[in-house]
């Protein structure tokens, strides 16, 4: 049994996999890397296999027909063999002296009182071209040095979300909650860090530097105009938040605090999917925002009402040309602030 299984979709990743995995080479026999080639056509595979060879207790290599980052994801999931499960996009890598803290405090965890569900870090964004790398961190929003408590924790502000690179969850809690991310689907790890909060009990903090996102590639998903001309993808797994938040409706409203973080991860992403619409400027594009809006109101108007009425559904939602350009406007202080493609 491993302490920690990383995973690592790959999909025609030939370019940048190599410092990928070499970062997490770093962690040694405790970790096992799982390089999952997602039907590459390049030489995804031939690498894979070479890291395989030449570290096999540490290294394997899954070979799949293409199905998508979700396919990959659920892979990893079915095939890990360590305790903690936690995914790494074959462009990121890690930060070998907060890795390190990491393994140690998962060790330290291991065989406690109390299971450890989901360990937090921090990531930075490392964004082509900036100097200035923003790091997204936690302090003074979750407490440090223990494990705790939804109750815990404080109060996640605009900005401050739990992304797929803060997290590394209990690799049996993954497969409890029955996880099962959508294939050939973009965008999938916002549910990769949304459906199993109703299952999470009990969360550690380190305020390391952990995992470093990078930021730049043309094709990549999080850049702004791929975004949009993969618009009904965003929306399919908006819509799959919104059906998975009334589902676990007596859940939800059980763990106050977890609730109301659920619903303001909700919310900002329901507010991306209408700022990308707005932004793709075309009729097409404006009718799939109020059939969307539509959707969940037929779904729970209660939630609705949240997600409409609140702060960010009111920018997004004034009224005419003149309403649409302060949402655009709106929306690129904020890409600025927080640094984003």
């Amino acid at each position: 049994m491993k302490l920690l299984t990383i995973a690592i979709p790959c999909y025609n990743s030939q370019n940048y996999m190599k410092k990928c995995i070499e970062s997490l080479l770093t962690g040694g026999e405790d970790v096992e890397i799982l390089v999952v080639d997602d039907g590459s056509t390049d030489d995804t595979a031939q690498i894979a296999d070479s890291y395989a060879k030449r570290y096999p207790s540490i290294v394997r290599a899954i070979h799949q027909e293409n199905g998508g980052h979700g396919a990959a994801v659920n892979t990893g999931i079915a095939n890990a063999r360590g305790l903690f499960f936690k995914v790494v996009d074959s462009d990121d890598w890690v930060k070998e002296e907060a890795y390190l803290s990491i393994l140690d405090k998962l060790r330290e965890l291991v065989g406690g009182e109390t299971a450890l569900d989901m360990l937090i870090s921090n990531f930075v964004y490392e964004k082509e071209g900036e100097s200035r790398r923003k790091v997204m961190h936690y302090r003074h929003i979750l407490p440090e040095g223990r494990i705790f408590t939804w109750k815990e924790a404080g109060h996640f502000y605009p900005g401050k979300y739990i992304l797929m690179h803060s997290v590394i969850y209990r690799t049996r809690l993954l497969r409890e909650c029955g996880l099962h991310l959508p294939e050939h689907t973009f965008y999938v790890d916002n549910l990769y860090v949304f459906e199993p909060l109703p299952y999470v009990r009990n969360l550690y903090y380190m305020d390391v530097n952990f995992y470093r996102y990078y930021i730049g590639r043309a094709d990549q998903s999080v850049n702004e105009k791929v975004m949009i001309g993969r618009i009904d993808q965003q929306i399919r797994v908006n819509k799959l938040m919104v059906d998975y938040f009334i589902s676990h409706g007596s859940a939800v409203a059980a763990n106050k605090k977890m609730g109301r973080y659920m619903l303001s991860y909700l919310d900002i992403i329901t507010t991306i999917s209408s700022i990308l619409l707005i932004r793709s400027g075309t009729d097409e594009a404006l009718e799939k925002k109020k059939e969307l809006l539509s959707y969940i109101r037929q779904k729970d108007t209660g939630l609705y009402r949240k997600l409409r009425y609140g702060l960010l559904g009111n920018c997004m939602n004034l009224p005419g040309r003149t309403g649409r350009f302060i949402s655009v406007e709106g929306y690129k202080i904020c890409q600025k602030f927080f640094g984003f493609n």
